[in-house]
């Protein structure tokens, strides 16, 4: 089961919708440069739970149109919006990881919690990825140009690169997964170039503090402590400082991706918190 919706400035976003229809929806938003195709193990535990699971491509990430220009944080949540609307969604608990964290934080701080039951932010970019005055515990300027410039210059060898550190593969003990490594590649290379260059940005440069103090649902924060590409300090530390009653897990030595290397406990750490 799956479709477009079209947004309000024409663009199409696909996304896929399974599960009973009358099942409490829950609203999987991806990190960069993947796609909905991420979270499909989640959509299908929690479809069997007897959730409606719905995962959407980011514009100009897998299947959805790929746009010169818009691709921006609050764009990115007004799609959202337009998706939730043309489905009529209510009582949503949204999930996001990595950009999608930040994505689906956007929403709120743009369109309210009207529609919204919880939050779950999973890995996730807010507050601030970008290291400032204010913000001394980011990473410099020169992490997100080397991102840049490494998917600019060769995209498809970045991609397999990046999956070392996003799964932790370079740490003692790991072990590879070759299938992993090519699903991640898959993903990312069918997004558009341009569309993925400006999403470093609105990843890496968007302010979420005002948007987090807008949060009123129960909200997870769930985050690696070994997490190399968005260090657990000034994501999840900083953001249960400022959403009221936040429930913070810390999964020790856990990566990025931790939602498929640690996919039955992620699994099961949601159910809970949903039930909860």
């Amino acid at each position: 089961m799956s479709n477009y919706v079209t947004t309000k400035d024409g663009t199409r976003i696909f996304y896929k919708d399974w599960g009973p229809r009358d099942g409490q929806p829950i609203l999987f938003s991806h990190g960069w440069p993947l796609s909905a195709d991420a979270w499909d193990a989640q959509m299908v535990y929690f479809a069997n739970q007897g959730f409606r699971t719905i995962a959407h491509d980011r514009r100009s990430h897998g299947r959805s149109d790929q746009v010169w220009d818009n691709n921006n944080m609050d764009q990115y949540a007004d799609d959202l919006a337009d998706l939730i609307a043309a489905l009529d969604l209510s009582d949503i608990i949204l999930v996001g990881h990595s950009t999608g964290g930040g994505e689906v934080t956007r929403y709120i701080g743009r369109h309210g919690t009207s529609r919204v039951a919880r939050l779950a932010l999973i890995g996730a970019v807010p507050p601030l990825m970008l290291k400032t005055e204010a913000n001394p515990g980011g990473l410099p300027i020169d992490v997100f140009d080397g991102i840049r410039k490494g998917t600019f210059d060769n995209r498809s060898q970045f991609f397999r690169d990046l999956t070392i550190p996003f799964y932790g593969y370079n740490r003692d003990g790991a072990v590879i997964s070759e299938g992993i490594v090519q699903e991640f590649w898959r993903q990312g290379m069918m997004g558009g170039l341009k569309g993925q260059l400006d999403s470093i940005r609105a990843f890496s440069e968007s302010d979420f503090h005002a948007d987090l103090a807008k949060v009123d649902v129960p909200t997870l924060v769930l985050h690696g402590d070994d997490d190399q590409i968005v260090p657990i300090g000034a994501a999840a530390l900083s953001t249960v400082k400022i959403v009221t009653d936040a429930v913070l897990i810390v999964y020790e030595g856990a990566d990025h991706g931790l939602t498929q290397t640690h996919q039955d406990r992620f699994n099961a750490d949601l159910l809970d918190f949903i039930n909860g």
